[in-house]
């Protein structure tokens, strides 16, 4: 039968389901002519009758009547370059692939007979006609949703058809994304780290002559969402379980031509679209690749007229201080979304350059930029940080507390959360609260290393006014389950600030920062360390730097109601086993032992007399750790230091 004949016949009206029966015999016909005839037939009665296509048993008799092996031949001979007249057959067989792909369901789309097409669709791009490249991409896109088809994608060799069209279809870059993530949660991962720096290595010169926003755009999600260390499962970040396999490549050759787009849009006057894109990049970068990004995106070349680093850092702080002041009105807006996470990664880029140039001094005493520079920095990093105090205390108020002054008639509605229903501000948010929102964690930990790294008394009082905001997050993340942001390690750091004045010092103890923090000290103390039980030891010491400063402060000396905090370390003993299985857990035990010991040097004599056997117990044990540190070790003195004092002191 002729195709012509056969649409003809299509077109008469007639019984639907006898047009279906006479579509499946043209299907399941050993001609391929009725084969195509079949194909052709099927898109159309589905494109065009929807009650049809919302038929799950006809599109599956349909769909299973088709023979793959028909699909692979029209997908080959028409991908074939010298075949010009064989372009039909080409947008036939990849439309109708998208047309079942969209309506079956995601089982079908799991099979076999979807999956083993994803080669011949990838060759198939370069030859195909631009509408058909779209449908094709598309396509693709859907079957890598799932681990399956991810997989399939993954196993392909040749990628260069993706990596070639991607400059002009960002859709091409949607697919390589999705296989490599979708890879990772599959059960049987054959994609490596090798794998995705070979594509990328061909990928990232094909967007040579464009302004390279969809390349940032896709580098940032990628690297985002694919390392298990990179910004939401760092420890003080969200505390989620590593993904199942690793994929950013320990190497990125490609890196400078990435900063070269980044820094080529820094000097443009970016639109909003092509700032997000870099910041976006940049903030992924940066913590995939920490070393090697920030020297190319922050260090300065004193013989460029416009500085790319200062321009860099400039801009990011430009663009928190225009946006974060009026965030709160935007709360319940669809825009918030995405302007609160381009404003995380801007507060996260901010922590990271400080960090940098904090090592940078440290490491070498070089500048990386010139003084000039610095200067407008410290003073745009210090008006930034002032502004974010602001809003986190105008968050904070709005979601937990609500406006000093305002009336409860003033509050509408109810947010419901987790703890229950409870009245809310009209401008607070219904769906996300401020202990769940990324942009408080972000904007909190750059603020808090400011404070702690500039010594800007003005910035520090001002931050006093944070201190029931900084208990209640340390409060809350001691409670919340694994998926929960963690906001201990910030406000750590920032207390670590705030208690070198007498104000701060003072706000804290009245806060109960002292119950809170020794409670949380004791039970690190207790509780059985695991081997590279870094980020536990960090926080311990962080804890013990805080309670510290508080205690060689004082002016009255050491409180009654502090001295219960040595009744509790007895196992901080020398547990050989633990010392040796992390590297910081010796480092843990001095600064807790340093931490008793002041806490005795400062006691009256009633009080030493008091806990006398407490103070024997200390001695044991400091006697027990001493014998386990070289004399060439950094803890030598201080271990050495706090049995002479105990001595004195007894």
């Amino acid at each position: 039968m002729e195709p012509s004949s056969a649409q003809d016949e299509m077109a008469k009206p007639k019984d639907p389901a006898a047009s279906l029966d006479r579509i499946r015999q043209f299907l399941r016909s050993r001609d391929d002519t009725q084969r195509f005839v079949g194909l052709a037939l099927a898109r159309s009665i589905l494109d065009n009758h929807s009650e049809l296509r919302e038929d799950q048993h006809v599109v599956k008799s349909l769909w299973e009547c088709i023979e793959p092996k028909f699909l692979d031949r029209l997908l080959k001979t028409g991908s074939d370059p010298a075949n010009q007249e064989a372009k039909d057959m080409l947008d036939l067989s990849i439309s109708i692939l998208h047309t079942f792909s969209v309506l079956l369901p995601d089982e079908s789309r799991r099979g076999v007979r979807f999956v083993a097409r994803i080669p011949r669709v990838i060759a198939a791009l370069l030859q195909s006609s631009p509408e058909t490249t779209t449908l094709a991409l598309q396509l693709l896109s859907t079957l890598a949703s799932n681990p399956e088809g991810a997989a399939r994608v993954s196993k392909v060799e040749d990628l260069s058809p993706l990596t070639e069209i991607a400059p002009s279809n960002p859709l091409a870059l949607n697919v390589l994304r999705l296989s490599w993530l979708n890879t990772m949660t599959g059960q049987n991962v054959t994609l490596t780290p090798n794998k995705v720096a070979d594509t990328l290595k061909i990928l990232i010169p094909s967007f040579s002559g464009t302004d390279g926003v969809t390349l940032l755009e896709f580098l940032g999600d990628f690297l985002r969402q694919a390392d298990s260390k990179v910004l939401l499962n760092k420890p003080h970040y969200r505390r989620s379980k590593a993904n199942e396999c690793q994929l950013i490549p320990a190497t990125a050759p490609w890196l400078p031509t990435v900063v070269t787009y980044i820094q080529n849009l820094v000097k443009s006057r970016p639109t909003p679209e092509a700032r997000a894109a870099y910041t976006n990049a940049s903030a992924s970068i940066l913590q995939a690749y920490p070393d090697e990004a920030s020297k190319l995106l922050f260090a300065e070349d004193r013989k460029d007229e416009k500085p790319s680093g200062y321009l860099f850092v400039n801009l990011i702080l430009i663009d928190i201080r225009s946006s974060i002041p009026m965030l709160l009105e935007h709360l319940n807006s669809p825009e918030y979304p995405k302007t609160s996470r381009r404003l995380a990664l801007d507060f996260d880029v901010v922590s990271i350059f400080i960090g940098f140039l904090l090592r940078s001094l440290d490491e070498d005493g070089l500048m990386i930029m010139s003084p000039d520079s610095l200067l407008k920095l410290r003073k745009g990093i210090s008006e930034t940080m002032s502004v974010t105090a602001e809003y986190l205390r105008d968050r904070w108020d709005a979601s937990v507390a609500g406006a000093m002054g305002l009336h409860i008639d003033a509050r509408t509605g109810a947010a419901e959360t987790s703890t229950g229903s409870r009245p809310t501000l009209t401008w607070d948010s219904k769906t996300n609260n401020v202990d769940e929102d990324p942009l408080t964690l972000s904007s909190l930990r750059a603020l808090s290393i400011w404070l702690r790294e500039d010594e800007n008394d003005t910035l520090r009082k001002e931050a006093t006014g944070l201190m029931d905001m900084f208990m209640e997050l340390y409060r809350g993340s001691d409670k919340q389950s694994e998926d929960k942001l963690d906001f201990r390690s910030p406000v750590l750091v920032a207390l670590e600030a705030l208690v070198t004045f007498d104000e701060g010092r003072d706000i804290f103890l009245s806060h109960e920062g002292w119950k809170l923090l020794t409670s949380d000290l004791v039970r690190l103390v207790g509780e059985p360390w695991r081997a590279g039980s870094a980020y536990q030891a960090r926080r311990g010491i962080d804890i013990v730097r805080v309670l510290l400063a508080v205690a060689e402060s004082q002016r009255t000396g050491t409180e009654e109601e502090w001295m219960a905090l040595v009744d509790n370390v007895h196992a901080v003993s020398s547990r050989e086993e633990q010392a040796a299985s992390s590297p910081f857990f010796r480092e843990f035990q001095v600064a807790v032992l340093q931490l008793c010991t002041t806490l005795f040097a400062n006691a009256n004599m009633g009080m030493v007399k008091r806990y006398n056997n407490s103070l024997s117990s200390l001695l044991g044990i400091a006697g027990l750790v001493q014998r386990t540190i070289g004399e060439d070790d950094p803890l030598r003195e201080p271990i050495d230091d706090v049995l002479s004092t105990l001595e004195a002191v007894r």
